[in-house]
């Protein structure tokens, strides 16, 4: 965002969003964790960035557009917590940046078994002969 002002020009970096956006992505219910995929660490080694992890943001002069990905708890309603994640990356970006975010896509990219959730049987029947 960059916005003319008494005293001259404010703009808000790509990596100041990313860290809003994750921070408000972690801290929704159901998210286990981001996911940065390979490429992102090829990225990180490559430049020495620091590349936020499972958040790929492109902002304009005042909108912003955000990708997300995501690894959620197992046995969440995939649907209704990407939709409360979408909320409330949109709410905290545009309440702390002023920017308008045009869109927030969201990837799952895996699911997260907990320590104490049961291990998943394999579905195979068996015949008593």
């Amino acid at each position: 965002m960059a916005e003319m002002k008494d005293r001259g020009t404010v703009r808000i970096a790509d990596d100041v969003v990313a860290v809003i956006a994750a921070i408000a992505a972690e801290e929704t219910e159901g998210v286990a964790s981001m996911s940065g995929g390979i490429a992102q660490g090829f990225a990180r080694r490559v430049s020495g960035k620091n590349v936020h992890r499972g958040v790929h943001v492109k902002v304009d002069e005042v909108e912003a557009r955000i990708n997300l990905h995501v690894i959620l708890n197992y046995g969440v309603k995939m649907d209704q917590v990407c939709k409360d994640l979408q909320y409330r990356v949109k709410e905290a970006v545009e309440m702390m940046t002023g920017l308008q975010l045009v869109e927030v896509n969201v990837k799952v990219e895996g699911i997260e078994l907990k320590d104490d959730s049961p291990t998943p049987q394999p579905l195979v029947s068996s015949r008593v002969r």
